[in-house]
């Protein structure tokens, strides 16, 4: 993990002289559901935040504290390389009086977007997102198997500075037993533009779809928005209530994104 910081650090200011374009920042976060866009050649973005998990079930009290982070490189206009992890993570269990910590680093997944088409009339605005998810971090919170996914992302203007959203998608993941199953994704967010640097947004958001044996579907209802510092800078946060026993209760994030 501090590889990739370091990598990060050191590619900005060179993909930042690459072009010295003046654009405003677009970024798949806080919502679930992702841009139809790209970052554009030449150009590096990172999405950064905190995020916390809370979650109580038979008498178990759970928080997870993670620290989510994509970094976005630009390889043409039309196409991104993308790197994404859950970063340093903490999990803390409190059962029949005792308190259990684990500490350590999610996996890395990599992937690519590419932009497929701009919005013309009734069409949507569409993204394609390839990611190969990687076990790769540390023992309490690696997946039992390497996976990936294939997701669709498309987004319409409306009226009044609204916006539609609507990612579906499929999925490989191992469960935690280790067999390799194929599951859902889908998602769907409605967002309001107060101003050319306020932003909300509500949404409804499956980011699995299995059946019970793989351990269920995971479901949430989020709220939430973003505000643009400058052009280039944006913090937003949101919140997500679980809607079914397999996801959890509440998760809040607080995060900021620059472009370079």
């Amino acid at each position: 993990m501090p590889r990739l910081w370091t990598a990060a650090l050191l590619l900005a200011p060179l993909l930042a002289c690459a072009d010295e374009e003046k654009d405003q920042i677009v970024t798949d976060r806080p919502d679930f559901v992702e841009s139809s866009n790209v970052v554009g050649r030449g150009r590096f973005q990172i999405e950064t935040s905190f995020a916390l998990d809370r979650n109580k079930a038979d008498g178990v009290k759970q928080r997870t504290y993670y620290s989510p982070t994509l970094l976005r490189f630009g390889l043409s206009d039309t196409v991104e390389a993308r790197i994404e992890t859950d970063g340093r993570m903490r999990l803390v269990t409190d059962e029949a009086g005792k308190r259990v910590t684990q500490n350590g680093y999610g996996d890395v997944s990599l992937g690519v977007k590419w932009h497929v088409a701009d919005e013309e009339g009734a069409r949507p605005s569409l993204g394609v997102l390839a990611h190969v998810d990687l076990d790769s971090g540390s023992p309490a919170f690696r997946a039992a198997g390497r996976g990936g996914s294939l997701r669709l992302a498309a987004e319409w203007e409306l009226p009044g500075d609204l916006g539609l959203g609507v990612m579906p998608g499929i999925a490989w993941q191992h469960d935690d037993q280790g067999e390799r199953y194929a599951g859902g994704i889908f998602g769907l967010v409605l967002g309001k533009e107060w101003s050319e640097r306020l932003r909300t947004f509500v949404e409804y958001s499956a980011p699995r779809i299995a059946r019970g044996r793989h351990g269920g579907s995971v479901t949430t209802f989020d709220i939430g928005g973003g505000y643009l510092l400058t052009d280039m800078v944006q913090i937003d946060t949101a919140l997500s209530r679980g809607l079914n026993k397999n996801t959890p209760d509440w998760s809040w994030t607080v995060g900021l994104s620059i472009k370079f």
